[in-house]
C-alpha cells in the first residue's frame, strides 16, 4: 500500500513540472529560429587602385643599389605629388624578339645574334620568365613563357634560324600581345635588330626604291606598335646592328682592283719611259698610254647603300625614342664581340629594377582607359640614381 502511494506521488510530481514548464512556455512564445542575414541595398563593394611602375636604381658609380626604400623615392604624375605606397622586387618577365633576316645589312649574322640572346638568358636572375620570338619575313613564337632557362638557351640554338626580310613593327605588335599575359610592373623586351623595315623578297632596285620610306601602311604599322607597347606597359631595351653594319658597308664601298684587266707595276714601268730622262718624265713625243688601274666602284651598290643608311637613321630615331619613352636602353655596339657582351650588360639592367606602386590622387575610374597620364620618378636620396619610364595607359592598370 506504501508502495503504491510512493508510486503515484513520483507521477504527480513529474506532471506538475511538465505542466509548469508548458506553462512558462507559452507565456514567453514559440523560440524565434535563427535568421540568415539578408543582403542590404547599400552593401557596396571597394576596389584599391594602384599604380606600379617599373624603376631602376644605381648608387653613384653606376651600380645597382639594392637599398631603395619608399622614402627614397618621389613620384609626380600629371604635375601632382603622389604618395608611394610600397617598393619591391618582383621576378621580371622577359620577351626576346630577334631580327634574323636582313640581306641589306652584312653585318647581321645569324650566329651573333644567338649568342646575344644565349647570354641575356644566361644572366637573368632565378626565377624570371622568359620567352623567344624571332622575325624576318613573320613573326613567330619559337619558345612560349618559362622559367626553365636552359630549355630557353637550347630553343635559341636549335629554333633561332635566318629568312628574309624584317617585318620589324609586325613583330612589335605581336611582341605587346604576348606581354599583356604577364603579370604588370616587371615587364621588358630585349630587342636585337638594325631597326629597319624590309620585305620579304626584293631586287637592290626595288630596295633602292623602298627600304628607308615610309608608306601610308609602314607608318600605320609603326605607330599601331608604338601604340600597342606603351599599353603593355614593357621596358624596352635594343641591342642594336646598326653602328656594325655601317662598318662593314664603308669596308664594302671602298674600292677594289678587278683582277685580269689592271696592268702590273712592273708593266707599267717599262711604257714610255726614257732611261737618259728624270724619273718621272718620258721622252719628248713618247707618252705612255692611259693605265687602266682595275679599281672599281659599283655605282649599284653605293646607291644601295645610301638608301640603306636613310633606313638606319630613321629606324635608329625610332628606336631610341621607344627606349626613352619606356626607360630602357638603345645600344650602338660597334663590334660582334661587344655585341654579345652587351647582351649581359642588359640582363644585369633587368635585375636592377624596382616596382613602385602608389594610389594615384586622380582616380583611375574617372579617365578613359585609353588616357596617358605623365609620371616623373625623382630621388629623395643622395647619389641615389632612378630611372623609369614617361608615363603609363590608364586601361592598363585597371
Amino acid at each position: 500500500m506504501n508502495m503504491r502511494r510512493t508510486l503515484s506521488s513520483i507521477i504527480l510530481t513529474i506532471f506538475a513540472v511538465g505542466l509548469f514548464a508548458s506553462s512558462a512556455q507559452a507565456q514567453r512564445g514559440p523560440v524565434p529560429r535563427p535568421q540568415p542575414t539578408p543582403a542590404t541595398e547599400d552593401d557596396e563593394r571597394v576596389f584599391t587602385e594602384e599604380v606600379r611602375i617599373p624603376v631602376f636604381a644605381y648608387d653613384e658609380k653606376g651600380r645597382f643599389d639594392p637599398t631603395l626604400e619608399i622614402d627614397d623615392v618621389l613620384v609626380v604624375e600629371d604635375d601632382v605629388p603622389q604618395q608611394v605606397k610600397s617598393v619591391r622586387r618582383i621576378p621580371a618577365s622577359v620577351l626576346l624578339v630577334v631580327g634574323t633576316g636582313s640581306e641589306l645589312n652584312p653585318a647581321v649574322r645569324l650566329q651573333t645574334t644567338r649568342a646575344i640572346a644565349a647570354n641575356v638568358v644566361a644572366n637573368l636572375r632565378e626565377g624570371d620568365a622568359v620567352a623567344v620570338l624571332q622575325f624576318n619575313n613573320r613573326a613567330e613564337v619559337v619558345q612560349d613563357w618559362t622559367t626553365d632557362r636552359e630549355q630557353v638557351t637550347r630553343t635559341i640554338k636549335s629554333k633561332v634560324s635566318f629568312g628574309r626580310g624584317s617585318r620589324l613593327s609586325q613583330a612589335l605588335i605581336r611582341a605587346a600581345a604576348l606581354l599583356e599575359t604577364q603579370p604588370v610592373g616587371n615587364r621588358h623586351l630585349v630587342l636585337v635588330t638594325d631597326g629597319v623595315e624590309a620585305p620579304g623578297k626584293f631586287d637592290p632596285q626595288e630596295a633602292m626604291l623602298r627600304v628607308g620610306i615610309d608608306t601610308p601602311e609602314t607608318k600605320a604599322q609603326a605607330a599601331e606598335a608604338l601604340r600597342r607597347l606603351t599599353a603593355a606597359q614593357a621596358t624596352i631595351h635594343i641591342i642594336s646592328y646598326a653602328t656594325v653594319g655601317r662598318k662593314v658597308m664603308k669596308e664594302r664601298e671602298r674600292p677594289k682592283e678587278a683582277p685580269g684587266i689592271a696592268q702590273s707595276r712592273a708593266d707599267i714601268a717599262t711604257i714610255g719611259i726614257d732611261p737618259t730622262r728624270p724619273p718621272g718624265m718620258g721622252s719628248a713625243g713618247i707618252h705612255p698610254p692611259p693605265v687602266n688601274t682595275g679599281m672599281r666602284v659599283d655605282p649599284a651598290l653605293r646607291k644601295q647603300n645610301k638608301a640603306y643608311e636613310r633606313a638606319l637613321k630613321k629606324g635608329e630615331e625610332r628606336l631610341k625614342a621607344l627606349a626613352e619613352e619606356t626607360g630602357g636602353w638603345l645600344l650602338l655596339p660597334s663590334s660582334d664581340e661587344e655585341m654579345v657582351a652587351k647582351g649581359a650588360e642588359v640582363a644585369r639592367e633587368v635585375g636592377a629594377q624596382y616596382v613602385v606602386t602608389y594610389r594615384p590622387k586622380r582616380p583611375l575610374a574617372t579617365s578613359s582607359a585609353t588616357e596617358y597620364r605623365r609620371i616623373r620618378v625623382s630621388p629623395r636620396r643622395i647619389g641615389l640614381q632612378l630611372r623609369a619610364r614617361r608615363g603609363y595607359v590608364v586601361g592598363a592598370m585597371q
